[in-house]
């Protein structure tokens, strides 16, 4: 085995791993420390797909600031991140079905889109920052990909905003 495909295979193995144990480990800041290494095997990702400034900002935004910001926001509320309860509901199976279902949605679509089968082009001439930004608004390239994130952002604020709102008083006092 070549050594490049040992390194993306190890590479790939980590941030799996690592973000597995973000959304299973029970102590917030573990998780934000998992998603450091999380974040920093997708930039190890990005400099073995010859992607330089994509590693760059990987580093420098994702790891370098919000990462540190999540860690502080976490130390910073300890006393009201206390584990104040069981982590699921009564619904948790219906978001586990609408999960599957948007997975199972965008693997579809990534499937059936041609730009995804045809890869990446080994060497990319002249300047490939410029020609990123084109395959990122370009209909025949990646558009498809990037509004399917952009929503994807859009529904984890929203989600975000539902659990982050204060609890009803109807709920808290019992009244109906």
């Amino acid at each position: 085995m070549e050594p490049l495909k040992l390194i993306f295979l190890l590479a790939g193995a980590v941030t799996l791993l690592s973000a597995l144990m973000v959304v299973t480990t029970r102590k917030l800041v573990h998780a934000a420390l998992w998603l450091v290494l999380t974040l920093a095997g997708v930039s190890v990702l990005f400099v073995l797909l010859n992607a330089a400034f994509l590693a760059i900002v990987q580093v420098v935004i994702y790891i370098g600031a919000i990462a540190i910001l999540i860690i502080f926001a976490v130390m910073l509320t300890r006393g009201s991140m206390d584990d104040t309860g069981p982590q699921t509901n009564r619904r948790w199976w219906l978001a586990g079905l609408i999960a599957v279902g948007l997975f199972a949605g965008i693997l579809l679509l990534v499937v059936s889109e041609p730009a995804a089968s045809a890869g990446v082009p080994a060497e990319a001439p002249g300047d490939s920052l410029r020609q990123l930004g084109l395959a990122l608004v370009s209909v025949d390239g990646y558009v498809l990909p990037f509004e399917l994130a952009s929503v994807l952002l859009l529904a984890a604020l929203i989600g975000a905003i539902f659990v982050a709102r204060p609890p009803d008083a109807a709920s808290e006092g019992g009244e109906e």
